[in-house]
């Protein structure tokens, strides 16, 4: 059994996550709720006090990265780095912050999602961020200290989520949510690193 850090655990993808997590005892985060830890990955200082908190933990699962949607021309910068600090670089920190406190070859597994391989409108902010997440897992593996394995799940629109987001993606199958925590249990229990695991129907 591992503990792992799941972070996001109240919200549909965190709840998806868990059904792959079963065997290992997870210590749940997020921003808000009723969660062990409150953590927002927009800040160091806050990504840091978490780990601090926890002490020992094999591995960290995020479900998290808020992105803003509009269409690229009417796009603020503000958006846009709204965007960039949460999907894109509160990952990022909790990889290179995490790698000073995790356990050897523990493991990481970040979000990023269907839409940098399947555009829809509005979504560019999200489908640039998770095409750099997609990047970032597969090239800093190769730089991962002590063994330390980092995979990313780029699932496409869970169906618990559809009556949100089903109107945004005509032509798109959503997918349970137990089939997405199949792929979070492959990251946390396989051996596989630098992989982006798709689930899509």
């Amino acid at each position: 059994m591992k503990t792992v850090i799941l972070i996001g655990a109240l919200g549909k993808m965190g709840k998806a996550a868990l059904t792959g997590l079963a065997k290992h005892k997870v210590i749940t985060a997020g921003r808000s709720g009723d969660v062990d830890h409150i953590v927002d990955i927009t800040n160091v200082d806050s990504i840091r006090a978490l780990y601090e908190k926890v002490g020992h933990f094999d591995a960290v699962v995020n479900t998290v990265g808020y992105c803003e949607y509009a269409p690229f021309t009417e796009m603020s910068e503000a958006q846009w780095m709204t965007t960039v600090m949460s999907k894109m670089m509160g990952q990022i920190n909790l990889v290179r912050i995490g790698q000073d406190y995790i356990a050897d070859n523990g493991s990481f597994t970040l979000i990023s999602g269907i839409l940098n391989v399947k555009p829809i409108p509005y979504a560019i902010a999200d489908a640039t961020t998770s095409g750099a997440i997609d990047t970032f897992v597969k090239c800093v593996a190769y730089e991962m200290p002590r063994n330390i394995r980092i995979n990313v799940v780029n699932p496409t629109v869970l169906t618990e989520a559809w009556d949100v987001y089903g109107d945004m993606m005509p032509g798109f199958e959503p997918v349970p949510s137990r089939l997405v925590g199949k792929a979070f249990e492959r990251s946390v229990d396989g051996f596989i690193t630098g992989q982006v695991l798709f689930v899509d129907a």
